[in-house]
């Protein structure tokens, strides 16, 4: 079965202050969609696993009520599994969930970092949207390089946090960490959609980019399954060639 795993923060509140924080309903429920409608198995994990905390549900938005009510869904999130414990082996793709809690406990997290890790070594899509990409931070891959280094991504930007009234509570700007480790970020404008692929990692800008960072995910995953059609049946004609040439040869002895 063609699963992904989805990573969702356990931070409930805003540094020392009081305010509270979890992973962006939206964020989640619209890629949520996305990988279900395109025939995918959706699993949950967050940072310290079971219940994560989560942002207001916008009860304008269909996805997210049918993301909240939907039986599966909520049995998944009701315990979720810690990122340690995961296997990385079981999905073909990785996406993190954004919401300002990550900026607290996904940077940091060595758990989630050799599961990111993983999942792109082994061949596999990972995506982040918003605050999500912070857990692409301090990602070392098996080659040495850093995860984002080298590349272009998407994030929630400078300006963005200014508008939202957070740049005085975050820990630190996310884009200008990015750019610290090597990647270049690429934004639009404020609060506008932006998406951003690069190989098999898929970054996007804020909340109305999510759904976006989930079609390219699953374009790429196509892609991925066609290419390995294609060469297993190479594989299977030049062991049928084989096969006849062989039988060719017996037959003219």
């Amino acid at each position: 079965m063609k699963k992904i795993l989805l990573v969702l923060t356990s931070t409930d509140t805003m540094g020392d202050t009081d305010e509270k924080t979890g992973y962006n309903v939206a964020e989640a429920a619209h890629p949520w969609k996305v990988f279900k409608d395109a025939g995918y198995f959706v699993d949950f994990a967050s940072i310290k696993g079971g219940q994560p905390p989560q942002d207001d549900v916008d009860e304008s938005d269909p996805i997210q009520k049918d993301f909240t009510s939907d039986e599966a869904t909520r049995a998944g999130l009701y315990n979720t599994a810690k990122v340690d414990v995961i296997d990385a082996d079981q999905y073909d793709a990785l996406y993190l969930v954004g919401g300002h809690g990550t900026m607290w406990d996904f940077p940091d997290n060595k758990g989630l970092q050799k599961l990111v890790a993983s999942v792109y070594d082994d061949g596999g899509v990972v995506g982040a949207v918003c605050h999500g990409p912070a857990g692409l931070l301090n990602v070392e891959l098996a080659n040495g390089f850093r995860m984002v280094e080298g590349r272009e991504v998407a994030a929630f930007t400078n300006d963005e946090e200014r508008a939202a009234g957070k740049d005085s509570v975050i820990p630190f700007f996310l884009a200008d960490r990015l750019e610290a480790e090597g990647a270049t970020h690429v934004s639009a404008d404020v609060f506008e959609e932006k998406v951003i692929v690069d190989d098999r990692l898929v970054t996007g800008q804020n909340p109305v980019s999510a759904a976006g960072v989930a079609k390219e995910m699953v374009k790429i995953l196509t892609e991925v399954v066609r290419e390995e059609k294609a060469e297993e049946q190479h594989d299977a004609e030049a062991l049928r060639a084989r096969h006849d040439a062989e039988t060719d040869t017996s037959g003219q002895e």
